[in-house]
């Protein structure tokens, strides 16, 4: 069996990675691990094993303080992480630094805390993780002084808490603050809108308000996907998950609200649901009180309002019909982690192929429709644009030329004055 201090880097962060954040399912957490990770090698001639890879995706190259841990994410960490469980009622944003072996053999692990002590400028925990034979009683001594966790990982590849931090209260920077919004119930996953219709998702309250069963409701006269109806009613923020029970949020009682000032009940509204199926007219156009609604709803999604935002000060810079290309261009300069986490797809081979090694983009490779995140570029387009917001509907990332697709918005607004 190899010796623990025979890690190189990348292993060592991947079994930190799998004792923090054992499973990529849990509601409430995500992690991506630095860009700098997603290359062949590590040291030269030493290949980063694919299941070493695998355990690290999804990439992304997030600044923390004033560097990039090598690990940021959101849990509810295990009370044995942590010198104490939580701080207020949201789960800490982590940081870990990894230290393994090196070309000359060595593990720097003092290097690795004070890095991740600078993290604690932005971060609520922060951790360096190495071999635990390399973890000195003076490593120990100066974590502790700094209030930086230490994870030893030992031979067989386990991880132990040599030391555990206090977890503490800081600001939160804009590229922080992609993570946290991804580990929320409205972050970007890969199965956040399975469908590209906003009534499905509109539907939902109205079926879940009404006395009957809310699934057969919704197969009935509004979509037969009732779990993807759920879901994309989940990350619009039209329901939630209440101690094991699904309830209305404010902005789901609106819906009800509205349906009721205009319809005197759900079951007639859900009546006229049932009319709209199949139809690929613009629903603002089709229903055009429910467009405002949908309006409403979709400028309430945490993306919209950037997305609006960033389209607007292209217009005004006289980009006034950006691609799929244009606009991801744009946005990561202004808001680089978010970019990548809302347009690119979680997979190791996506990201690898878009990002460099200190997060930049390789611009040629963004004409790949196949590198896109399908429920941004195609579902999340296409309400957008039945909302009256872009000019243009969406399409699947197989279909998709990201060099043509426009994301023009319908209604820009023209300078002050020009009115």
């Amino acid at each position: 069996m190899a010796s623990a201090a025979s890690f190189s880097e990348p292993e060592v962060l991947a079994h930190a990675k799998r004792r923090l954040f054992p499973d990529t399912d849990e509601p409430g957490s995500y992690s991506v691990v630095d860009t700098q990770f997603a290359m062949d090698e590590w040291l030269p001639g030493e290949p980063i094993a694919a299941k070493v890879r695998e355990a690290l995706a999804p990439f992304n190259h997030v600044q923390v303080g004033s560097g990039y841990p090598d690990l940021v994410g959101v849990r509810v960490l295990d009370s044995d992480l942590l010198a104490v469980e939580r701080l207020g009622d949201d789960p800490p944003l982590v940081a870990v630094e990894a230290k393994g072996r090196t070309a000359s053999g060595t593990v720097d692990v003092e290097r690795g805390i004070v890095q991740a002590y600078d993290r604690l400028h932005e971060a609520n925990a922060a951790y360096v993780a190495a071999p635990a034979g390399a973890v000195s009683s003076s490593n120990r001594t100066l974590a502790r002084e700094l209030n930086v966790g230490v994870l030893g990982v030992e031979s067989g590849g386990a991880v132990e808490p040599l030391e555990v931090p206090r977890v503490v209260g800081n600001r939160t920077s804009d590229e922080a603050t992609a993570i946290r919004f991804q580990a929320t119930a409205q972050g970007v996953a890969d199965r956040s809108f399975g469908l590209n219709h906003p009534k499905n998702y509109l539907g939902v309250p109205l079926a879940r308000y009404h006395s009957g069963d809310t699934d057969d409701l919704l197969a009935e006269y509004v979509v037969g996907a009732t779990d993807d109806a759920h879901r994309g009613a989940a990350f619009l923020g039209l329901i939630e998950d209440r101690h094991g029970r699904t309830g209305l949020t404010p902005l789901g009682e609106e819906v009800v609200r509205f349906t009721l000032d205009r319809y005197g009940s759900v079951g007639a509204a859900l009546r006229a649901f049932e009319d709209w199926q199949g139809s690929r007219k613009r629903f603002c156009d089709l229903a055009p009180e429910w467009g405002l609604l949908t309006r409403r709803v979709v400028w309430a999604y945490p993306a919209t309002q950037l997305l609006v935002e960033e389209l607007q000060t292209m217009h005004d810079d006289g980009i006034t019909d950006p691609s799929l290309v244009d606009l991801v261009e744009w946005l990561h300069v202004q808001h680089p982690t978010f970019t990548v986490e809302l347009f690119l797809r979680g997979t190791d081979d996506a990201r690898s192929r878009v990002l460099t090694e200190d997060g930049g983009l390789r611009a040629d490779e963004l004409a790949d429709g196949s590198v896109y995140h399908s429920p941004t570029v195609f579902q999340l387009k296409a309400m957008l644009y039945h909302a009256g917001i872009l000019a243009e509907r969406g399409a699947e990332p197989h279909r998709l030329d990201p060099e043509t697709d426009s994301w023009r918005l319908r209604e820009p607004l023209a300078s002050i004055g020009e009115g």
